[in-house]
């Protein structure tokens, strides 16, 4: 828990120096530009979202058209109203980064080579998954998004107070389900394995819209409570119960902290009593009023 701790103090020190904040972002550009050019060319997979509708779209006019389009100007309009969302909605701050690394990404998966890592389907499908959504979790652990369904799983995750980012694998499957149609049923098969891995590989990285019980049982009910509220900003509701191996009066502190607070909250409630007992619950969802600390 202390590594947890530690890691959640990095990122917060990066998050906020924009120098490192941006080079971070820029890392992650060229990752899933590098992961475009490789992976997803060689496998002949969609990733989904915006880049893989405009992946769809550049194939779709290569076989029909026999036109090569630009990958920037196609990403970049698919976008649009994504953006739209973003500075509506979500960050103004957040939005610019986002259109950065939509950018970036764009113009870097123009004019990379293209290379060939290995020709197993399967392989390309697991582990340039597992590569996306590791990109992907950068972007949004600083606070930032790689554009298109991202930006409306922020938005349906900060107005329902639930993780969405399941959500937009339903977009991802009408893309997928097109792309079956177009080029054979096997490509769309691997690409929902690769959007799979993916979106699992963001939801154990990312977890900033998934909340964590908290029951306590604790002597320090004031001093617990008053860590919790520090470290997180939300508060506590103090239980009273009896212990039934010793008969005698104890406290239950109950919480619903952000999962990506849990491991600060347990170690500074640990700080407040060494002595207590603390079970951590995966919360489902939360309804009624839950601080959710703002995105810029």
């Amino acid at each position: 828990m202390l590594e947890a701790d530690s890691r959640e103090e990095h990122i917060d020190t990066v998050r906020n120096y924009m120098p490192l904040r941006l080079i971070a972002i820029s890392f992650a550009s060229f990752i899933m530009a590098v992961n475009i050019n490789t992976f997803v060319h060689t496998g002949g997979l969609l990733p989904g979202g915006a880049s893989g509708l405009t992946l769809l779209l550049q194939e779709a006019a290569r076989k029909f058209l026999n036109v090569n389009l630009p990958y920037t100007v196609i990403n970049m309009a698919i976008n649009a109203f994504p953006i739209y969302i973003g500075f509506r909605f979500i960050g103004k701050r957040f939005t610019m980064l986002s259109c950065y690394v939509i950018v970036l990404t764009s113009v870097l998966a123009d004019i990379l080579p293209s290379y060939a890592i290995t020709q197993d389907t399967l392989l390309i499908s697991i582990f340039g998954g597992l590569i996306n959504g590791c990109a992907i979790s950068l972007c949004l652990l600083m606070d930032s998004t790689s554009g298109g369904t991202d930006f409306i799983a922020i938005y349906l995750s900060e107005k329902r107070g639930i993780d969405s980012f399941s959500i937009p694998l339903v977009i991802n499957a009408c893309i997928l389900i097109t792309a079956g149609v177009l080029f054979g049923w096997d490509k769309a098969l691997y690409s929902i394995i690769f959007q799979y891995a993916s979106t699992s590989a963001v939801r154990i990285i990312y977890r900033k819209y998934q909340q964590a019980t908290f029951f306590i049982v604790t002597n320090k009910p004031k001093e617990v409570c008053e860590a919790i509220s520090r470290i997180s900003n939300h508060g506590a509701t103090v239980l009273e119960g009896e212990g039934s191996y010793e008969h005698c009066e104890r406290n239950v502190v109950y919480s619903v902290v952000s999962g990506a607070e849990s491991g600060r909250v347990i170690q500074a409630v640990k700080t407040a009593d060494r002595k207590a007992f603390v079970n951590v619950l995966k919360t489902e969802r939360v309804i009624g009023r839950f601080y959710q600390r703002p995105t810029d």
